[in-house]
């Protein structure tokens, strides 16, 4: 299982490494999703996460879940999707004003628009 969670960190942060090196804001945009699952699923997984377990400590649990790495997650995601919703209009923005996609404002042909 655990050859299985780094095996997808791995693929997921490659694709978003990948897809941000494109030239294209619309693949900037979805390189900088696929890092946030990365790390949003690394972060899940360092809490060495136990099924069946209270979140809390009692005097009868003999073990307990960790609730940090839960509330990280959790707020990694919201922050995530505000950050997503951001760079998309920012996005929109940069090709109204430019008339293309491309992130450093340059056409097709290679020439400034």
């Amino acid at each position: 299982m655990d050859a299985l969670v780094s095996l997808t960190v791995g693929i997921l942060t490659a694709c978003g490494v990948y897809l941000i090196l494109r030239s294209r804001t619309f693949e900037l945009v979805l390189g900088l999703i696929f890092l946030s699952y990365a790390v949003n699923l690394f972060l899940f997984a360092s809490g060495r996460l136990v099924i069946g377990k209270p979140p809390i400590i009692t005097d009868q649990a003999s073990g307990y879940a960790d609730p940090l790495p839960q509330a990280l997650v959790l707020t990694a995601i919201v922050i995530g999707f505000a950050m997503t919703a951001f760079l998309i209009i920012l996005a929109l923005k940069a090709r109204a004003e430019l008339g293309n996609d491309h992130v450093d404002g340059r056409s097709d042909t290679g020439e400034r628009s």
